[in-house]
């Protein structure tokens, strides 16, 4: 008995020690890629540094980036990281976007969502100090349904509200009981999306600053009312709004 019990005791150790073995294999079989690579002198002193854009995806074949990070190696050989969240398709852009000289490193990567969104990420490199200059928030928008089919959209940031006249969507509105005879049914609040875009734009002569684009939907996130545009420029170590623009959408070119 004490033989059968060593060798069970002997075949269980070998079976775990297999068992370790393929998990072992299986988490190291995670294929980083490489996904850019560009030559920029990113910190202002003369010198071009050398930024790859690397990923893992989530799984093989798929285009979902589970990890996602920027590796900016100097000439000297030392390196930076910025980590990123996950996501789609990330891109840097080189814009001065602090006004002190140097490009720094503007990132996106498209979440993959409905709404269209992205993550966006500025960082700075000026004399090999790494420096999260983040971006803008998006705008403070409110918004809600009226009677008579209308909507108003409210910008906090600037205390100026919109109305919007929404006849046009009467019938589909009246089916799907939001209102009854031109009365709306209860308060509804209209769906405000986060930026759909946020690129460098130039906003003071050749100085770049960010252009930001946000959606506003009505009764469901494909019933697009329109966009509010903003205009961010960095000053004095902080974003300041320069511009919004509010563009009514006509269903018929719904995006």
């Amino acid at each position: 008995m004490k033989k059968e019990a060593l060798y069970a005791f002997i075949a269980i150790f070998f079976m775990s020690m297999s068992v370790i073995t393929v998990a072992s294999a299986v988490q190291n079989t995670e294929e980083t890629m490489m996904l850019s690579k560009d030559v920029k002198d990113v910190t202002g002193d003369g010198m071009k540094e050398t930024i790859f854009v690397m990923g893992i995806p989530f799984d093989e074949g798929s285009n979902f980036l589970k990890k996602i990070w920027i590796k900016i190696v100097a000439p000297n050989k030392e390196s930076y990281t910025i980590p990123v969240e996950g996501g789609y398709e990330p891109k840097v852009t080189y814009r001065d976007l602090n006004h002190d000289g140097v490009k720094d490193l503007f990132i996106s990567v498209a979440t993959g969502g409905s709404g269209g969104l992205s993550n966006y990420y500025l960082y700075t490199l000026k004399d090999y100090q790494l420096t999260n200059l983040t971006t803008p928030s998006p705008l403070t928008l409110t918004g809600q349904f009226l009677d008579n089919y209308k909507a108003t959209l409210r910008i906090e940031n600037i205390g100026k509200s919109y109305t919007f006249d929404l006849k046009n969507r009467a019938k589909e509105y009246e089916r799907l009981g939001l209102y009854q005879n031109g009365k709306l049914n209860e308060p509804t609040e209209l769906m405000i999306l986060s930026y759909g875009l946020l690129q460098p734009v130039r906003v003071k002569g050749n100085q770049y600053g960010l252009k930001g684009v946000q959606r506003f939907s009505g009764a469901y996130n494909a019933d697009t009312l329109g966009y509010v545009d903003s205009t961010w420029f960095y000053e004095d170590g902080k974003w300041k709004l320069i511009k919004t623009t509010v563009k009514q959408t006509d269903k018929r070119k719904r995006m």
